[in-house]
């Protein structure tokens, strides 16, 4: 787990006022560890993708919330499909 000073250092694009305002909206989780905000790896690479979306492919903030709810349900689908027997590339075409 990594501190917020290492998260914001490690990323020059964020900001900690982004990053408190990603948390309040749910889109990364921070968790208290000593009074200090850890991030796990998760939220690492979370951070990496929200980063990338604003960033690289311009998405906007009130895109944002959109974007990572389809991204949620296209890992969500693909771990359900994991779990059944459908490994990727394995489903039969349409």
């Amino acid at each position: 787990m990594i501190t917020l000073d290492i998260l914001c250092a490690r990323f020059t694009r964020l900001s900690a006022n982004d990053l408190q305002r990603w948390i309040a909206e749910g889109y990364v989780r921070g968790e208290a560890e000593s009074g200090t905000l850890c991030f796990r790896d998760i939220d690492v690479e979370r951070v990496r993708l929200i980063l990338e979306l604003r960033h690289d492919l311009e998405v906007n903030e009130e895109a944002l919330p959109v974007v990572l709810s389809l991204l949620d349900q296209i890992y969500a689908l693909r771990r359900r499909l994991k779990q059944v027997g459908v490994a990727d590339g394995d489903a039969a075409p349409p």
